[in-house]
């Protein structure tokens, strides 16, 4: 089973919203603590002052003063409602209110929190802070305060808190969203350039905002390594034309010497051999011409305003040229056209890319085959196809066979120079189009498609 695995804009979208929440996180709880402890240490001071003016009240009127002024605040109306006191004799026994059902503290006292309820109906309880201390007759004096109302500012602050949490939670993830959202936009950049440049756009560059981040530097060494390999074919092109240019001209020489020789009255095995010799001569003039031929369509941009080709047209030309020729095989042309096939270009080299595609699947379709041509129009454009019933290209070598002079070894002693289906793609790609390899099971399909006018 696949393993689901997000994208690389995802997966920074949720670290992005993952750190965003932690921080909250983190800076919240931060903020909760310390204000709990500072509430928690007020109170502390209060129940500390307050237990030393009930020892020094203790110290002057002994247990009898102590008993007044505890009753005085607990019952009296100017009593601090929050406040709770509790005296126990040494024995244990309750003198005032109620102390924890705890051991009793120490010589230096204790601090000590328990739960109250709130009321005898209401099963509410209320947090107690308090100090227990011995007092110098055996006493046991609990000072303590409630922190209901500390209690209430951290339950508001916990709620508090879970809305902002919940507000960070949709401000992460519209960040993260936007994050992966600009990061996508400037790698789109990039693989759109890719992709253009691939097709065969070799002059295209990629985008540069000059705002020198890494992206922008990704960009600046991207176009640098295009230029390169611009510049790397050029000088391959360039040589490979000057060859075919340079050679064109004692080669048309030698074959017109050969020509000569060929009315002279020779033996016959010297008559084979010059014929043979003028073949492979012209099969050279025919490779450099068509070398040539390459390097000018290459060379050249379509003119915006080039006027319409009837595509039907040049299709039903180039099958009318090849029938007799596929007739000698008994292989059939099976057109079918649409009725409007209309494209921007030159018609010659659209005349071409038709030629070769039949060249092509005649040289290699059996005997008593089928040769199908479709063309038809549809919103993506012009598709033209050409099946044959041959052998076919295996799937891996399909892009390797567009190079210049590449053929697959079973195609070794066949006529031709392996400059056919180079030349078709670079007129589709002069006019705009792409073509595509496919499998015909069996044989090969050829699909070309360019856009309409």
């Amino acid at each position: 089973m696949k393993r689901f695995l997000p994208s690389t804009s995802a997966r920074l979208a949720l670290l992005v919203m993952g750190s965003f929440l932690a921080a909250v996180v983190l800076i919240g709880g931060g903020l909760y603590y310390a204000v709990s402890r500072l509430l928690l240490s007020d109170a502390r001071d209060l129940v500390r002052a307050d237990a030393v003016a009930l020892v020094d009240i203790y110290r002057e009127g002994g247990r009898a003063g102590l008993l007044s002024e505890l009753q005085a605040r607990i019952h009296g109306d100017d009593g601090d409602p929050d406040a709770v006191y509790a005296l126990s004799a040494a024995d244990g026994s309750a003198l005032v209110g109620q102390r924890p059902e705890t051991s009793l503290p120490g010589p230096r006292g204790r601090w000590v929190e328990f739960r109250e309820h709130a009321s005898e109906s209401a099963g509410d309880t209320l947090r107690v802070i308090a100090f227990e201390q011995r007092l110098s007759g055996g006493e046991v004096l609990l000072t303590g305060r409630r922190l209901q109302a500390q209690d209430r500012l951290l339950r508001l602050m916990q709620e508090a808190a879970l809305r902002a949490l919940l507000a960070a939670a949709v401000l992460a993830a519209l960040v993260g969203w936007l994050t992966s959202r600009w990061v996508a936009h400037r790698l789109r950049g990039l693989d759109a350039t890719a992709a253009r440049v691939s097709a065969g756009e070799l002059g295209l560059r990629a985008p540069l905002d000059h705002s020198g981040d890494a992206f922008d530097q990704v960009a600046h060494r991207f176009n640098a390594m295009l230029d390169r390999i611009e510049e790397l074919l050029d000088g391959v092109r360039h040589a490979t034309d000057h060859i075919a240019h340079d050679l064109r001209t004692p080669l048309t020489r030698l074959r017109n010497q050969l020509e000569e020789l060929r009315h002279q009255a020779l033996p016959e095995p010297v008559q084979l051999r010059l014929e043979r010799a003028v073949a492979e001569t012209d099969q050279l003039l025919q490779a450099f011409g068509a070398l040539l031929r390459l390097a000018r369509i290459e060379a050249q941009t379509l003119d915006a305003d080039a006027p319409g080709v009837d595509l039907r047209a040049v299709v039903e030309d180039a099958v009318e040229l090849y029938a007799p020729i596929g007739a000698e095989r008994g292989i059939r042309l099976d057109t079918r056209l649409h009725a409007t096939a209309s494209v921007r270009g030159d018609r010659d080299q659209l005349f071409q890319l038709v030629v070769n595609l039949l060249d092509n699947a005649l040289k290699y379709a059996p005997a008593a085959s089928t040769v199908e041509v479709t063309l038809e129009s549809s919103t993506s454009g012009v598709r033209l196809q050409v099946a044959d019933q041959g052998p076919g290209i295996p799937e891996a070598e399909r892009e390797r066979v567009f190079d210049r002079f590449q053929r697959l070894e079973a195609h070794r002693g066949t006529p031709g120079v392996g400059l056919g289906l180079s030349l078709v793609r670079a007129i589709a790609r002069h006019h705009g189009g792409r073509v595509a390899l496919l499998d015909n099971a069996p044989g090969l399909r050829v699909a070309v498609l360019l856009p309409a006018t």
